[in-house]
C-alpha cells in the first residue's frame, strides 16, 4: 500500500450482543437494552457449548472474557444476564452492514461476520476527508441499523485494524505512520496483531513489554527467538503491511467441519453416525464450490480435552459423501484409543478443480457416476426444500443431527416466545 492509500477497518462493537439487543428492542418490544447491563451471549451448557460468545461493556468491567465458560463468567458476575445465540439473525445484520459499506467503495473485504476492510483510495474524495467519511459511515450505521461500530483509518490494513481497536464504542480513530510512535508504541505488545498469548509470554520473558520495545529490538535476534514470526511482528511494530484489500475471497485451501457431541461417544457405531453427518456437510460444501479433495483427516477431542488427528492422501480426488465417510471411518478406527469422545471433526485439503476425472482400478466395480448423480440430486432437494427434506433413515429419532458441523442447529434460531422476559439484574 502506498502512503496515499486510504484504508478503513470497520468493526461492530460487541457484535452478537449488539445485534441481539437491537432486535429485541426494535422487533420484540422489549425495553431493557442488553448493551447497558452486565449481559452476554452464550451457548447451551446442556449441549456442551457453554462459552461466552459476546459480552456487553458493563460485563467486561467484571473481567468477563469471550471464550470463557458460562460458569466462570457467572462466578465473576452472579447477576449476569445470559441470552442464547441466534446466528440467522447475526448473518442478516452482517449482510445489512456490508451492504452499506459497499455503497462507499467497490473494494470491501469481509474479514469476519462483524468486521471489514474498505479501500477508500478511489472514492473517499466524493464524501469528504477520510475522518469525515468514516464519521459519515459510522453515523449512518448507527441511525439506520441501530448498532455502533469503531472505524480505524490509515494507509494500510494493519494500522487501520490497530486504530479500530482504540477506545470504544462508536469511535473513529486514525493511525497514520507518523502517529505510530505516539499512539501504538506505548501499547502492550499483546495488543499487536499476530501476537497471541504464547508469543506474548515469550516476549515478556525476554524483556519486551510494549510494541515500542519490539520495534526497537534487533530483527535478527527476534528471528532467533521466534523464527519467521519474529521478523513479521517486528515489521508490524513499524507499521509495515503490504497486503491489499481483496473484494473477492481467496479460494479455500481446505474444507472441514467438526461438532461437539451432546453426549460422550464410547462406541464405534455412534462415532460413525457423527462422521457420516460431518461427511454430509463437508461433501455438500465441496460440491457447492465445484471442487474435489485429495486429503482426508479425522480429529478426535476426548473428554479430558486432549486432541489427536490422523490423515490420508487419496489415490484419486473426490467430493462424494460416501467416499469421504468411508475414509473417515478407516482413519477413525486407526486413531481412536477407546477413551470417551467429546468432539469429532473431518477436515480435507489438497483442493482440486472438479474435472470429474478418476483413476480407476481393475477390480473396482463402484459406479462413481451414479453416486455423484445421487449426491447432486440430494443437494438440489435440500437447497430447494430445506436440509431436513432428505435425510438417511439411520438418523431418525436419534440425538445426532444428520448434517452436523459448522454452526449447530440450536444456535441458528431462537424461539423468543419461550424465553423468560428480561429483568434488570441485581448486581
Amino acid at each position: 500500500m502506498s502512503s496515499k492509500s486510504i484504508i478503513f477497518h470497520i468493526d461492530v462493537n460487541s457484535a452478537f450482543l449488539s445485534w441481539e439487543a437491537v432486535y429485541r428492542l426494535a422487533h420484540r418490544g422489549e425495553t431493557l437494552d442488553l448493551r447497558k447491563i452486565p449481559s452476554a451471549v452464550g451457548g447451551d451448557m446442556a449441549l456442551r457449548h457453554g462459552i461466552i460468545l459476546a459480552k456487553s461493556l458493563p460485563a467486561k468491567k467484571y473481567g468477563i472474557q469471550t471464550g470463557e465458560t458460562l460458569l466462570e463468567a457467572q462466578r465473576k458476575c452472579p447477576g449476569l444476564v445470559l441470552v442464547p445465540p441466534h446466528y440467522n439473525l447475526y448473518e442478516q445484520c452482517s449482510g445489512a452492514f456490508m451492504e452499506i459499506l459497499r455503497e462507499y467503495s467497490d473494494m470491501v473485504e469481509q474479514y469476519s461476520i462483524d468486521e471489514a476492510f474498505v479501500d477508500m483510495s478511489a472514492s473517499c474524495h466524493l464524501f469528504g476527508t477520510p475522518v469525515e467519511t468514516a464519521t459519515l459511515i459510522r453515523n449512518r450505521i448507527r441511525e439506520e441499523l441501530g448498532f455502533t461500530v469503531n472505524i480505524g483509518v490509515s494507509c494500510n490494513k494493519l494500522l487501520a485494524k490497530m486504530a479500530s481497536d482504540f477506545k470504544k464504542p462508536d469511535r473513529v480513530h486514525t493511525l497514520y505512520p507518523e502517529e505510530i510512535e505516539s499512539k501504538m508504541w506505548p501499547l502492550s505488545v499483546s495488543e499487536l496483531f499476530f501476537v497471541g498469548r504464547a508469543t506474548t509470554k515469550k516476549l515478556f520473558s525476554v524483556g519486551i513489554k510494549t510494541i515500542g520495545d519490539l520495534a526497537a529490538a534487533d530483527p535478527v535476534w527476534l528471528r532467533s527467538i521466534l523464527k519467521k514470526q519474529g521478523e513479521i511482528i517486528w515489521g508490524f511494530a513499524h507499521g509495515v503491511d503490504c497486503s491489499p484489500v481483496l473484494s473477492a475471497p481467496m479460494p479455500n485451501k481446505g474444507y472441514g467441519n467438526s461438532t461437539t457431541i451432546p453426549f460422550d461417544v464410547v462406541d464405534i457405531p455412534n462415532a460413525k453416525k457423527v462422521l457420516l453427518a460431518l461427511a454430509e456437510t463437508v461433501g455438500n460444501r465441496l460440491r457447492a464450490d465445484n471442487v474435489q479433495i485429495e486429503v482426508v483427516a479425522v480429529g478426535i477431542r476426548y473428554t479430558d480435552l486432549s486432541y489427536m488427528s490422523h490423515q490420508r492422501h487419496l489415490t484419486t480426488s473426490t467430493n462424494l459423501t460416501s467416499e469421504i465417510y468411508k475414509y473417515a471411518c478407516e482413519l477413525f478406527e486407526e486413531l481412536w484409543n477407546g477413551a470417551p469422545i467429546r468432539h469429532l471433526g473431518i477436515h480435507t485439503s489438497r483442493i482440486q478443480d472438479n474435472d470429474f476425472s478418476r483413476q480407476l482400478t481393475l477390480f473396482d466395480t463402484t459406479d462413481y457416476e451414479k453416486l455423484a448423480r445421487m449426491d447432486r440430486t440430494v443437494d438440489t432437494l435440500r437447497e430447494r426444500f430445506g436440509i431436513d427434506s432428505v435425510q438417511r433413515a439411520i438418523f431418525l429419532n436419534q440425538p445426532i443431527d444428520h448434517m452436523s458441523g459448522g454452526i449447530s442447529r440450536e444456535k441458528r434460531s431462537v424461539d423468543y416466545d419461550k424465553l423468560k422476559p428480561l429483568h434488570t439484574p441485581n448486581i
